[in-house]
């Protein structure tokens, strides 16, 4: 996860797979991440959805993207698509 200063306030930034991309103009990002286990010590991997913010309906299933936390779209959506880091082969 990293961080972008804007005037004093950071907002979040994370990267993952576009797992859904059916709604208008909002797309469900699956964002993996590696973490130790506190007593095994062993690495174990996580996923979370995300729903996003799509304005242009850019994103396709299968993409790499990059979303940004922002205020509350709606119930769900709380990030926004930042950009397209890759697209899907």
């Amino acid at each position: 996860m990293a961080t972008q200063e804007k005037r004093g306030m950071k907002t979040r930034t994370l990267t993952g797979l576009v797992t859904s991309d059916k709604m208008d103009k909002t797309i469900v990002v699956t964002v993996a991440r590696r973490m130790k286990h506190a007593q095994y010590h062993k690495y174990i991997g996580r996923k979370k959805k995300y729903k996003a913010h799509d304005a242009k309906n850019e994103a396709k299933i299968g993409d790499r993207v990059e979303i940004r936390e922002s205020a509350p779209i709606s119930k769900d959506k709380h990030w926004t698509l930042n950009k397209v880091i890759e697209r899907a082969a």
